[in-house]
C-alpha cells in the first residue's frame, strides 16, 4: 500500500496518538518553544517562537507538497500534546521510508511515550504501508537519541562523516544512521518492543 499524503492517518495506542499536524495543533505545541534543551541537536529553526513557527509551518507545506508526513503526538495520560514526529524521504520503489525530525517537552523524555509513538509508527510503515525498510539517524553526539533508537530495535548502520553544522567549538559532526528491517520488526523488535510499552 502506498503512502497517500493527502490521507489522515490517525495511529493510537492505550498512551499516544499520533495525528497529522495540522494548524490547529500551533498553540498546543509552540508551549514547548523556550524549553532550549529540546532543541539542541534539532537541524530546524529552533531559536524562539518566529523560528517555531517557520519549522511549523514548512512541515505543513512539506506534507501539502507530497515530501513528509509529519504528526503531532498526544499524550493521552497526560492529556496534554507532547511533541511532533515525521516520515520522509519515502521511495515507493525502494519500499523505504524515513522517520526523524522527532523532538518532546522535557517532562515526557524517559516517560515511555517515545516507546509508544515509536511502536505505532514501525507498525504503520511495516505493517500498514508494507515497506521494507525504516531509515533513522541522529547527530553524533546525540547519545540520548542513538539509545533511545537502539532501544526499539534499530540498528546502527554506518556514519556521514561531518553531516552537520557546528553546534560547538568542536566544529562540524558526524551523523550516525540506524535502520530497522521489515524481517527484523516480525522476527524480533516488534515483540521486544511490545514488551517494553
Amino acid at each position: 500500500m502506498s503512502l497517500n499524503y493527502a490521507e489522515d492517518y490517525v495511529l493510537e495506542n492505550e498512551r499516544a496518538r499520533l495525528e497529522p499536524l495540522s494548524v490547529a495543533h500551533y498553540k498546543a505545541l509552540s508551549t514547548w518553544v523556550d524549553e532550549k534543551e529540546i532543541w539542541t541537536f534539532f537541524l530546524g529553526r529552533s531559536n524562539g517562537a518566529e523560528d517555531f513557527k517557520a519549522y511549523f509551518e514548512d512541515a505543513l507545506r512539506a506534507r501539502t507538497l507530497g515530501k513528509e508526513y509529519p504528526f503531532a503526538v498526544f499524550d493521552k495520560e497526560q492529556d496534554v500534546y507532547a511533541g511532533c514526529t515525521r516520515l520522509f524521504d519515502y521511495e515507493e520503489s525502494l519500499q523505504i521510508i524515513r522517520l526523524g525530525y522527532t523532538w518532546y517537552g522535557k517532562k515526557f523524555w524517559g516517560s515511555g511515550l517515545n516507546k509508544h509513538c515509536k511502536y505505532l509508527l514501525l507498525e504503520f510503515v511495516f505493517e500498514h504501508l508494507q515497506l521494507e525498510r525504516l531509515g533513522l539517524g541522529a547527530h553524533a553526539e546525540n547519545e540520548r537519541s542513538i539509545q533511545a533508537m537502539k532501544s526499539i530495535g534499530c540498528k546502527e548502520e554506518g556514519v556521514i562523516r561531518n553531516a552537520f553544522p557546528a553546534i560547538k567549538e568542536s566544529g562540524r559532526a558526524n551523523a550516525v544512521l540506524l535502520g530497522v528491517l521489515k524481517s527484523e520488526w516480525f522476527s524480533t523488535a516488534k515483540q521486544t518492543l511490545k514488551q517494553k510499552l
